[in-house]
């Protein structure tokens, strides 16, 4: 009686090559057949982007210039040695910090209260929407030539308008020390302050309302009911348009290019634009290289600053 009921009872679930249930788990098999359905967007990413990236590395650490008839020369870490001593660079990296952060922190006021303007029930919401996103519409190179005849100081209608109020006018915006870094930071503003519009208003929309009229029954004002309901919603677009915008702006070329060329006397030139002319207008490519090179190690630290900051903020939530 007792091997019967032995044998009829049960034996343990085994895993796996009979190993017992708790133990190490196996590893599970590699779906070659899915590296085929991310080799169309991976391509692309690995020649336009890695790829360039790489070699641009490696050409920072050579003494590659244009028209040279010698072989280029490993020169290993030099290129970087006299970066550190150049103080027209740095002073360019001050100068692109300073529109980065001036463009990005303006825009971001600006394109919040129009975003909260545009989510109100107002007459003709869908033209004032439309017309809102058209600098986002425009190339950079027409942005910058029509900003150039807005701050003409013959006939741009800004010095015009001044004219009439009574305040003067004449002054060249984009030629003035004073002024030019200005001038090119309210363009930047115009023309980035679009994109960011458009993603806070996205946030501003899928904010519940039923929250704002909880708010208001509760008695909560309009600023009370912006700090308690509507920012924490906005809170993580928010973060992450201002770190787009941080790149986009630290790296502009076209619009400073077109609107004053880095100058007067180097007032406006950003890092981009010292590097271009490094490269193409005196032939330093490796020197160049270097640069972009220490551009991309600052853009990666402040990623990764962000990424971090992100990463304990969902934690903590």
């Amino acid at each position: 009686m007792t091997s019967v009921t032995e044998a009829s009872s049960p034996s343990p679930p085994r895993g796996p090559a009979g190993h017992q249930p708790g133990g190490a788990r196996p590893r599970r098999a590699v779906d070659h057949g899915a590296w085929f359905l991310v080799l169309p967007a991976l391509l692309p990413i690995l020649v336009l982007s890695v790829g360039p990236l790489l070699y641009g590395i490696l050409l920072a650490f050579t003494d590659a210039q244009s028209g040279r008839t010698e072989p280029t020369q490993w020169i290993g870490g030099l290129n970087f040695r006299d970066l550190l001593q150049d103080t027209l660079f740095w002073e360019s990296f001050r100068i692109g910090l300073v529109w980065a952060v001036g463009v990005t922190a303006v825009q971001f006021l600006l394109a919040l209260g129009l975003a909260l303007l545009l989510n109100q029930d107002l007459r003709l919401r869908w033209l004032a929407r439309a017309l809102a996103i058209i600098p986002w519409a425009m190339p950079e190179v027409v942005v910058g030539i029509m900003w150039r005849l807005v701050y003409n100081p013959d006939a741009g209608i800004l010095n015009e308008t001044l004219r009439d109020l009574g305040l003067g006018g004449g002054r060249d915006w984009l030629s003035g020390p004073a002024t030019a870094l200005p001038a090119v930071i309210v363009v930047g503003v115009w023309a980035g302050m679009p994109q960011t519009t458009v993603a806070l208003l996205a946030g501003l929309q899928n904010t519940p309302r039923e929250l704002h009229e909880a708010a208001a029954v509760d008695g909560a004002g309009a600023w009370r009911r912006f700090r308690t309901v509507t920012w924490p919603a906005l809170r993580p677009i928010a973060l992450a348009i201002t770190a787009l915008n941080l790149i986009w702006n630290f790296n502009s070329f076209a619009l400073v290019y077109v609107l004053t060329s880095g100058g007067p006397g180097g007032r406006t030139r950003l890092p981009m634009l010292f590097a271009y002319e490094e490269a193409f207008r005196y032939g330093q490519f490796g020197y160049a290289a270097a640069m972009g090179c220490v551009m991309v190690a600052v853009i990666s630290i402040a990623l990764a600053v962000f990424l971090a900051g992100r990463l304990r903020g969902g934690d903590d939530a």
